[in-house]
């Protein structure tokens, strides 16, 4: 069940990226070997460990609408996600 997936890197939410954060794509395999991919959003001012939060997609939306803007805005107030 391992597979491979292949993520582009550029930007392709619908809200604009703020210059406060830093974005990039990732993969991780779950406990039962099914490989996941993720977005990760980060304070360009980082430094050491970040209080981090874990979203996952709403089932009204699609990720990157709700998500994935919550999440940017979360990582704008320090926040790993």
């Amino acid at each position: 069940m391992n597979e491979t997936l292949h993520l582009c890197q550029e930007w392709d939410k619908v809200f604009p990226l703020s210059e406060e954060v830093r974005h990039h794509k990732t993969t991780f395999t779950n406990r039962y070997g099914i490989t996941l991919a993720a977005d990760v959003y980060e304070p360009k001012k980082a430094s050491g460990k970040l209080p981090a939060i874990a979203l996952s997609g709403p089932f009204g939306a699609v990720k990157e609408q709700a998500s994935g803007l919550y999440a940017h805005q979360l990582a704008k107030r320090g926040f790993l996600r």
